[in-house]
């Protein structure tokens, strides 16, 4: 009979799978960040610099990937893994790539200065909205994980609710941003616009496809 063992078992005071929280908290920093300029952009309103915006986004990224090579870096030996190793840096991985597609997004829209037509502010916002949504989302998916993991919690039924969660928004965002592509690839703005545009949405939708594969890895991590 196979025995899966916590984490450290008797060895370690923490698991390495609290961190992911951590990891994860700088996800929502970085979606109100995101959320703080797109709203400024879209108003022509007094707001902060797209140049403070960047770097605060970038100090938030960077503290993200320090909380990741420390989880990376002391990881048990596979024998105290009360989950498979590969499946739980999958899992880092996919956490980290939502960070970098948030960070990518503000790049594209603080590239250079593009005017949103009215007609496309309600579906940028609104896509977003979703974005922000998946995201907060992905965290009662990961605390109820590390509750089933952990002993905590026997309720693997709410947890796959959860994880249930995750991918209609991500379709949701999928749906959206494929509309909202074509409105504003078949507009008459210019084309330098639309491509940024189109780029800055990409990563928004790619922000969405990671939080699915984050509950992907959660799913195969309670896999029976």
């Amino acid at each position: 009979m196979f025995l899966k063992i916590p984490f450290f078992g008797l060895i370690a005071k923490r698991s390495p799978m609290d961190s992911l929280i951590e990891h994860y908290d700088k996800i929502s920093e970085c979606v109100a960040t995101i959320d703080e300029s797109l709203e400024c952009y879209v108003s022509g309103g007094v707001c902060r610099e797209f140049e403070e915006l960047t770097k605060t986004i970038d100090t938030i990224e960077n503290h993200a990937d320090k909380i990741k090579r420390n989880i990376r870096n002391h990881l048990p030996r596979g024998l105290f893994m009360a989950v498979d190793k590969g499946t739980f840096l999958n899992y880092t991985k996919f956490q980290d790539n939502v960070l970098d597609a948030s960070q990518d997004a503000l790049h594209w829209l603080g590239m250079r200065p593009v005017p949103i037509p009215e007609e496309f502010q309600k579906d940028l916002i609104n896509l977003l909205d979703s974005v922000r949504h998946v995201t907060e989302l992905l965290g009662p998916a990961l605390k109820s994980t590390i509750a089933l993991v952990h002993g905590e919690s026997l309720d693997r039924s709410g947890t796959k609710d959860n994880y249930r969660k995750v991918r209609h928004e991500r379709e949701v965002i999928r749906k959206s941003a494929n509309r909202l592509q074509s409105k504003i690839y078949n507009s008459d703005m210019d084309f330098k616009d639309i491509y940024q545009i189109l780029h800055f949405i990409d990563c928004l939708s790619e922000m969405g496809h990671n939080c699915e594969n984050c509950v992907d890895s959660l799913r195969n991590m309670i896999a029976r």
